[in-house]
């Protein structure tokens, strides 16, 4: 059983920078994807970024490209989500997932078979 633990969350005035770490167990990753997204009061959850664990590519939303980065460190199993020159429209709770299955997408909630429980991120203005 794959378990996801966030954190990192908290609250930064805009313009600022948070890391966002996941810490996996239960499973060897290889040809996975894991993924962040997140999800604001009254909306949908949204994707962030991606990054295919063999490979190292990755791939980010539209409303984080140029200012997030996702990274991966195998001997430590985890997960990483760098956000730069936060704005308030960040403010979510983010989610850790993995994708492993064969799934068609990997931007999509539905392609993710594994979550985490989340973490707050508060950009105050």
């Amino acid at each position: 059983q794959v378990q996801l633990v966030e954190s990192g969350g908290g609250l930064v005035q805009a313009g600022g920078s948070l890391r966002l770490s996941c810490a996996t167990s239960g499973r060897a990753f290889s040809s996975d994807v894991l993924g962040w997204f997140r999800q604001a009061p009254g909306k949908e959850r949204e994707f962030v970024a991606a990054i295919n664990w063999s490979t190292g590519n990755s791939d980010y939303g539209d409303s984080v490209k140029g200012r997030f980065t996702i990274s991966r460190d195998d001997a430590k199993n985890a997960v990483y989500l760098q956000m730069n020159s936060l704005k308030p429209e960040d403010t979510a709770v983010h989610y850790c997932a993995a994708k492993t299955r064969y799934f068609s997408t990997y931007d999509t909630t539905n392609a993710y078979n594994y979550w985490g429980q989340g973490t707050q991120v508060t950009v105050s203005s």
